[in-house]
């Protein structure tokens, strides 16, 4: 014990080191606040729909009582993805893609990717939540604490003597990081510790699973620096060395590869989506009315009753060419999809090779942020427009007036994002590359 009371003051006594547990301690408490306040964005524009729906309708009901497919044609119903407190310490792209849809039973397609405005310059700089620390913030702390474990004894002359004294070398130097290590791992227990006092988080398994990934990454980030700690250099090398390394791994592969996966996996469809959706719609406006109705019977057999009213404008006609928008649409939009689960696939694939990838991508899978998760929600709204489409459809038909209509039913509606949190498959591929960097410093080590 005494050992590693002499490691730590020895590690301590500098004031750069504590200068920059005090920083990165600030940095993590910032992104925490950061993220608490996107939640309670977030929460309000909930709350917000829930009291605005219900108003919304009273005076829609007012304005149109008589014409159901006027009301209709404004009237808006809420469709919200319940938040994952989670999403606070990894925000992802939940500050682009909205928690709560507020659609029409008109075309689906038209309104699928609404977005709420955000300052652009916001997003460019991006959130800075506590996984941008972890992962940007953290592995330069490391090597603040480890680029010099081995030379500054080199360059004050007193390596030899710890070489002769000490049991073993591999050991000294294990301890020495091990006492770093254990300084970081406070400091992440404190920043999670706070983030579950003021974001009011459960210590749930996926909670549990964000920490063991963030101690994992930190994990590697030590062993990475033992492996350029056995090259037996200068302090100044090691530092460029790591540097270096740090701004491949964090800013150059990650846009390499994103350029990369962009190439492979183009998205013409994402406007030819768009295209086929307003042409399936109003193309309509100058084709054969009998022709529209067709198809729209093709589609929904069972209101073929209706027949075939083709004399001025009709609600069944209308509804109908908003219809065609998603119809003619389909193998672009399915298209679309597919893409877009080819991009997210091969990003997975490609992040198990690096360790800062594949903790963004984990992050935002426990934190119900991910690309995948956000199109579940769209394909869930998809289902939502279709069940509302099929309850007003007769009674548009019918001419049914809106006071005969129960608004009181139309609450806004819950869409949970499933989490599976598996934390021994997601933490193998750091654990892997922190158990290569041991096996190739340990044999560099007889030779310091």
């Amino acid at each position: 014990m005494t050992k590693y009371k002499l490691l730590l003051l020895q590690c301590i006594r500098s004031k750069e080191i504590w200068i920059s547990l005090l920083l990165i301690t600030i940095l993590g408490v910032v992104g925490i606040i950061i993220g608490n306040k996107h939640l309670q964005k977030q929460q309000d524009a909930i709350a917000e729909v829930k009291i605005y729906q219900k108003a919304h309708f009273d005076r829609q009901v007012s304005l149109h009582n008589e014409d159901l497919g006027l009301l209709l044609y404004y009237t808006k119903f809420g469709f919200i993805n319940t938040l994952n407190p989670l999403s606070g310490l990894s925000i992802g792209q939940s500050d682009v893609n909205p928690t709560v849809k507020r659609i029409t039973i008109k075309t689906f397609e038209a309104q699928k990717f609404d977005t709420d405005l955000v300052n652009p310059m916001n997003l460019q700089s991006g959130n800075l939540d506590l996984s941008f620390v972890i992962i940007y913030l953290f592995p330069l702390l490391v090597i603040v604490l480890a680029f010099n474990v081995v030379s500054e004894e080199t360059e004050t002359g007193t390596w030899r003597l710890v070489a002769i004294q000490a049991r073993s070398k591999l050991g000294f130097i294990i301890d020495k990081l091990l006492v770093r290590a254990v300084l970081l791992l406070v400091v992440l227990l404190v920043l999670f510790l706070v983030a579950m006092v003021v974001m009011s988080l459960s210590l749930n398994t996926a909670f549990v699973s964000m920490f063991a990934l963030a101690l994992a990454y930190i994990l590697f980030w030590f062993t990475l620096s033992y492996f350029v700690i056995t090259f037996k250099k200068s302090s100044g090398f090691n530092a460029l060395l790591l540097l270096s390394v740090w701004l491949v791994l964090i800013i150059l592969l990650p846009a390499g590869i994103n350029a990369f996966i962009a190439n492979k996996y183009p998205l013409p469809e994402a406007l030819s989506t768009t295209i086929a959706q307003r042409d399936g719609y109003h193309i309509k406006w100058d084709t054969d009315k009998r022709e529209t109705i067709e198809k729209f019977y093709t589609h929904y057999p069972q209101y073929k009753k209706y027949g075939y009213p083709t004399d001025g404008f009709n609600w069944l006609w209308y509804y109908a060419m908003q219809q065609m928008g998603d119809d003619d649409s389909k193998s672009e939009r399915e298209s679309l999809a597919e893409k877009i689960e080819l991009r997210e696939n091969a990003s997975k694939q490609i992040a198990t090779l690096i360790p800062n990838m594949h903790l963004q991508l984990a992050f935002n899978e426990l934190a119900g942020t991910s690309m995948s998760q956000h199109m579940n929600y769209l394909d869930a709204t998809d289902g939502f427009h279709e069940k509302l489409r099929l309850f007003f459809y007769p009674k548009i038909f019918e001419d049914h007036h809106a006071d005969t209509i129960n608004w009181n039913t139309f609450q806004p509606e819950y869409y949970e994002s499933k989490v599976v949190s598996k934390v021994g498959f997601t933490l193998l591929p750091v654990l892997f590359a922190s158990l290569l960097m041991m096996v190739l410093s340990i044999p560099k080590t007889r030779k310091l």
